[in-house]
């Protein structure tokens, strides 16, 4: 008799977990409680003080789907990390709905309807709990936690992600979205299934939009962004800031109607994995880089001015942040996306955690093992609200910190280190504030505010600095969603997050906005958070069966002659596309003839095909003429920028990397551009794939003086 696959690997786990918990030489125990015999429940309700916590344990299901309580999910064989509220904590919550009106006296009682009370109890319950899933050891020790001011990589049973702060001032605190302290001495309790911290306050966030903590500031004139937000309030954008989730997905889901990808592997031939999760949820988000209203003081402007409005579009004017080639009105109605500061340079449709802003994962030069040794540059591309424009991203090692628009030098030879070497007074571009107080990263649900040092615009220097610029920008950066539902590069291996399906457009939903499929395909993102594979931060975007997808690209910055080039990690399991490229969606024209995506410079004839040989490390010119005639032939080597155990995208070993040049033509920044790509085979097995796509002005890789660099 053989068991299944999956009981095994949980046998496995249990064992693993079951060692590893009695090990005292792997993990340091001394200051953490160890229960071999307890599971959370258990353990919780032997000790008094967590009495009140496991009463409404007992009362709040799992789930609307399901009649089980919670407290039976932490009496059974799990992973979880339970922040759990000891009886004042539970006491002073309800004391504090007494003073918001809510009920007259702190019991529970007190309640107007049991419906009531049973929202508050899930209030309480729902935000104490993260489960791990299957993954061993995915709960969190106190000295695990994430930095200051970021979140946990998992969310909790309601899927709201927790923040951490530690003061400077107070070396043992930690507390959990700024307020909630964890005990000093009552924390890294660790049970049969998990872990237990000890909470002194309810953990309780108020899921304010960012349109109510706007408006609350603007009500009360309280400074730090009130410039920033008065203009967003003119603009007539707060309406638009309310958005939090998109309910008629939420309905689909809960009612079945999106389903989970059963069978990925057997059914529709992927390498990897059985089942490719649905998204639960379709949220919005925002994130706001704004200049601080002690940075307008000190540019004479007063945040409290009655003409506010028109003097800062007279700054604006006045120290020329727009393009020549802008055309905008000044006049009062700033509602009007012609306007001037309707214009403005300073939002991102999509909510962005500190952690996330860029992505150090696999670049040239980085180990994971010291995640906060940064080496070479690394930028994310994006497209802002409102007018769409080009927002760059990026941090290096010698940058300290994320910046916008920052265009420093770099050891980008051949034999270079393609770090960053230096930076011209003219091209640093605005610090993003992470760090301080004035950063907005956990009071809203759906937007972070970051403080920026310099003020930003799309002017001239801007847009130049970018067309000099290659342009590389990773698959996933073009939806929004991705980052918004937590999707993109979460640092978590288990299957849940590692194979998420993207409900197909025709079947069910359009999930993603800048995407639309048109064929019946089944489409997944492949997070390979923990896989060593030579992708632009591992990741992966792919498909099967009759694929025909089509996407809206980022604008480019200035008019001119552009490539744009396809990446491709090959193999066999791939499909070949016929590309269009255009802007009109509705009649693209064909981009040159289909790309073979199963083509492997591994094989000699594929390498004969497109010109590849290794490269020389004693003969410069060689290489440089090897890259010449493959760029003759229509092909580029993957970047040396991108790393993998085996080495970079140009190595030897990586020779399946390879860059399609699929359009070389004149782009227009006020044109939106799509990418369409139709499967030309019988089969219905055959992947789909994309990393990234570049866009090249001429002036780079055709540049006679300073040819274009290898990374």
């Amino acid at each position: 008799m053989s068991y299944p696959v999956k009981r095994i690997k949980l046998l496995i786990i249990t064992v693993c977990a079951v060692f590893l918990w009695n090990c005292t030489e792997t993990v340091d125990t001394s200051s953490r409680y160890v229960f071999h015999e307890e599971t959370i429940l258990s353990y919780l309700e032997k000790h008094e003080a967590y009495r009140s916590y496991v009463d409404v344990l007992k009362q709040v299901n799992i789930s609307e789907a399901s009649d089980s309580k919670v407290s039976q999910l932490l009496s059974a064989r799990g992973v979880y990390t339970v922040f759990a509220p000891n009886n004042d904590a539970i006491q002073k919550y309800l004391e504090s709905l007494v003073e918001e009106g809510l009920i007259t006296e702190p019991s529970w009682d007190a309640f107007p309807s049991e419906h009531k009370a049973d929202s508050i109890r899930k209030v309480i319950v729902y935000n104490s709990i993260i489960d791990g899933g299957n993954e061993l050891n995915a709960y969190f020790y106190s000295s695990n936690f994430p930095n200051d001011k970021d979140e946990f990589t998992l969310g909790t049973l309601n899927d709201k992600k927790l923040s951490v702060r530690r003061p400077n001032s107070q070396t043992d605190s930690i507390y959990i979205n700024d307020n909630c302290p964890v005990s000093s001495t009552e924390r890294d309790i660790l049970a049969l299934n998990g872990i237990i911290h000890q909470m002194e306050k309810v953990i309780a966030p108020k899921d304010i939009t960012a349109t109510s903590y706007i408006q609350q500031c603007l009500d009360e004139q309280r400074e730090g962004f009130l410039t920033c937000f008065r203009v967003i309030q003119a603009c007539g954008l707060l309406d638009t800031l309310n958005k939090i989730r998109d309910e008629k997905y939420e309905t689909l889901y809960q009612t079945g109607q999106i389903k989970d990808l059963e069978g990925m592997h057997d059914s529709y031939g992927f390498a990897e994995g059985d089942i490719g999760y649905a998204p639960k949820h379709r949220l919005y988000g925002f994130t706001i880089f704004a200049e601080p209203d002690e940075l307008w003081r000190r540019e004479g402007i007063d945040p409290k001015d009655p003409d506010l409005l028109r003097k800062l579009t007279q700054w604006i004017l006045d120290n020329h942040q727009y393009s020549d080639d802008d055309h905008f009105t000044t006049d009062e109605n700033y509602r009007s996306e012609d306007h001037l500061l309707y214009q403005t340079y300073h939002i991102l449709p999509m909510r962005i955690p500190k952690g996330k802003l860029v992505f150090h994962i696999n670049e040239y030069g980085y180990n994971q093992s010291k995640p906060y040794q940064y080496s070479i540059p690394v930028y994310e591309f994006y497209t802002t609200m409102g007018k769409r424009r080009l927002f760059k991203l990026m941090e290096s090692g010698a940058s300290n910190g994320v910046w916008i628009n920052r265009f420093p030098n770099t050891d980008n030879g051949r034999h270079g280190t393609g770090e960053e070497i230096g930076c011209d007074a003219d091209k640093m571009g605005s610090l993003v504030d992470t760090e301080s107080d004035l950063a907005i990263l956990n009071d809203m649900v759906n937007c972070n505010i970051y403080p920026i040092s310099e003020p930003i615009s799309y002017d001239d220097k801007t847009r130049d600095n970018l067309y000099r610029n290659r342009i590389r920008f990773d698959g996933m950066s073009l939806f929004p969603e991705a980052m918004n539902n937590d999707i993109r590069l979460k640092k978590a291996s288990e299957e849940r997050y590692k194979h998420v399906y993207i409900p197909n457009t025709v079947r069910s939903y359009n999930y993603l906005e800048n995407m639309q499929q048109n064929s019946d395909m089944n489409f997944v993102y492949y997070n390979a958070w923990n896989d060593d594979w030579c992708n632009l931060n591992r990741d992966e975007m792919k498909a099967v069966g009759r694929f025909d997808v089509m996407f809206t690209l980022p604008p480019v910055p200035r008019r001119g002659t552009y490539e744009v080039r396809y990446k491709v990690l090959a193999n066999s399991n791939r499909g070949v596309a016929q590309i269009y490229f255009g802007s009109d969606p509705e009649k693209l024209p064909v981009a040159g003839i289909p790309i073979d995506l199963t083509m492997d410079c591994r094989n000699a004839l594929d390498a004969l095909k497109v010109g590849w040989e290794d490269d020389n490390p004693n003969d410069d010119d060689y290489t440089a003429e090897i890259d010449k005639r493959m760029r003759n032939n229509g092909y580029m080597k993957g970047p040396k920028s991108i790393n993998s155990n085996d080495g970079t995208e140009r190595d030897k070993s990586d020779r399946e990397n390879i860059r399609h040049i699929f359009v070389r033509q004149t782009l227009d920044p006020d044109k939106t551009y799509y990418i369409r790509l139709k499967s030309v085979l019988d089969s219905d097995r055959k992947e789909f794939y994309m990393d990234f796509i570049e866009y090249c002005a001429k002036e780079i890789y055709d540049n006679p003086e300073k040819p274009e660099d290898i990374w």
